[in-house]
């Protein structure tokens, strides 16, 4: 869950770096790469330098470089796919094991499935109770300090804190929104009042369509196959 959203400079040209994706220069060879972030938290991705002092350097790398380590990233994904279900690797599962206690009381006490919880844990921090976002989310489920003490969480790296407020904050937004498990999730990421502003549907932030597309794709990993099927 982040408190602000992060998007694509628009005068620049944009680029999304997954799997083998990158900027070509003129004559078809691979441009280096330039990410920049604005006062507004805005990010831009763009194949030249950007001029004037709105604009602060994040990173500079080369393009083919990007590449192969967006590969690596993405390996286990892409070659770990049976039957549209998605393996997880052996450290994850370790983890999530570790956790499992958690997921399944906290399902029980705010009337969640532990597959949702799950899910949501996996996207926001694949387990890691020390994750912290740059946008100040801290924790297993990405609790912005504002949320966590919404639902009185004094330590968002305790796990047990940090579940319990996270599913308190899942419960919530299903109730808000109608047991909708997509608008609920897209309000886990922007927050509720984005999903209302844009009529109760999922805001067109490029990051908070791709998360629901994530969650909803470890929810229906989470499930027995005949299940999973059903769930869209």
């Amino acid at each position: 869950m982040r408190g602000t959203k992060r998007m694509l400079g628009g005068r620049t040209r944009a680029i999304v770096i997954a799997g083998a994706m990158a900027f070509l220069g003129p004559g078809g060879a691979v441009a280096d790469v330039f990410k920049y972030v604005d006062g507004s938290g805005n990010v831009y991705f763009t194949d030249t330098p950007l001029k004037g002092s709105k604009y602060k350097l994040a990173w500079h790398r080369e393009a083919k470089k990007l590449v192969r380590e967006s590969k690596r990233k993405y390996a286990g994904v892409t070659h770990g796919r049976t039957q549209g279900r998605v393996r997880s690797s052996k450290a994850l599962r370790q983890r999530r094991a570790s956790y499992e206690h958690l997921v399944q009381a906290n399902a029980r006490r705010y009337r969640l499935s532990p597959a949702l919880l799950h899910a949501v844990i996996r996207a926001e921090s694949a387990y890691n109770p020390s994750a912290v976002s740059s946008a100040g989310a801290q924790g297993m489920m990405q609790l912005m300090p504002a949320t966590a003490a919404r639902y009185g969480v004094s330590d968002s790296f305790n796990p047990v804190e940090n579940i319990r407020g996270g599913a308190a904050y899942l419960r919530y937004l299903l109730d808000l929104f109608d047991n909708d498990l997509q608008l609920a999730v897209a309000g886990y990421n922007a927050g509720e009042g984005a999903v209302m502003k844009y009529g109760r549907k999922i805001p067109p932030y490029a990051e908070t369509q791709s998360y629901v597309r994530k969650v909803l794709q470890y929810y229906r990993a989470e499930q027995p196959a005949s299940i999973a099927m059903t769930v869209r």
